[in-house]
């Protein structure tokens, strides 16, 4: 596989003075195109951050990151408000769809930020309704939906763009059991038939065992990481426990 984004030696303090703290520490590490990578850690262990710098929402003290050739740190602000919209995709445990448009209106809605030709936004329009189960709902609003099928919405939008790389915060956090394991088995559907590249920050163990690689992070730096290769999802499950076990964080399986 070819590395899509290349971590480098980055570093996080917030604070000033003596009242300085470092939310990630030195860290370096690859993910490559197609990767459906997981983040744990206890809270506070620096997850949320690195997915806020990776996702451009926050900048790094030092280091760089790196997304194929481009160095983001060194990026503008509106230089990366342009990588951000043309590259990166957002699923967050809010959903963030809008209440007054349907599910079919709120793809439309981001897909006019991107293309100018409305057969061709229809056309990718009904391409990521069917390839993501909810056709069927295009025409109903959030709140008369599932959360399951608002979050397959969001996963929807969050593709129009093509992304380098699809970042998903708690994805599942709101979320009943079965409502996770359709999500969970939508994300390995794209990440095998599109080569979606995915980094989901988790707490739930039965969520990260759908990952083909978990890093772990404790105070901001990785302690321990976990190669799902062709072991079936209940061993990998198993041994995602048997390291959660040893930290004492603040996990959980659906």
């Amino acid at each position: 596989m070819n590395s899509y984004i290349k971590i480098c030696d980055i570093e996080k303090y917030y604070g000033s003075g003596s009242h300085v703290t470092k939310a990630i520490d030195r860290l370096s590490f690859t993910i490559d195109k197609g990767e459906f990578l997981g983040i744990m850690g206890a809270s506070g262990s620096g997850k949320t951050t690195l997915l806020n710098l990776l996702a451009t929402i926050d900048k790094v003290t030092s280091g760089h990151i790196y997304y194929e050739n481009t160095d983001i740190t060194e990026l503008s602000e509106d230089a990366l408000s342009e990588f951000r919209k043309h590259n990166l995709g957002f699923v967050f445990q809010e959903y963030n769809l809008l209440d007054t448009l349907t599910i079919e209106e709120n793809i439309v809605l981001v897909l006019t930020f991107q293309v100018n030709n409305k057969k061709s936004i229809c056309e990718t329009t009904n391409r990521l309704l069917k390839l993501l189960g909810i056709e069927d709902i295009r025409g109903k609003f959030p709140y008369q939906v599932s959360g399951g099928q608002k979050q397959r919405c969001a996963c929807a939008r969050a593709l129009a763009n093509s992304p380098k790389l699809l970042l998903a915060d708690e994805p599942t956090g709101a979320l009943d059991s079965f409502s996770s394991q359709t999500l969970l088995e939508t994300f390995t559907k794209l990440n095998r038939t599109l080569c979606s590249t995915i980094l989901m920050v988790t707490h739930d163990a039965f969520s990260a065992s759908y990952c083909s690689r978990i890093l772990f992070l404790r105070d901001g730096k990785i302690f321990h990481e976990l190669l799902r290769g062709e072991k079936p999802r209940r061993l990998f499950l198993q041994e995602i426990l048997d390291v959660l076990s040893s930290t004492g964080g603040d996990f959980h399986v659906k």
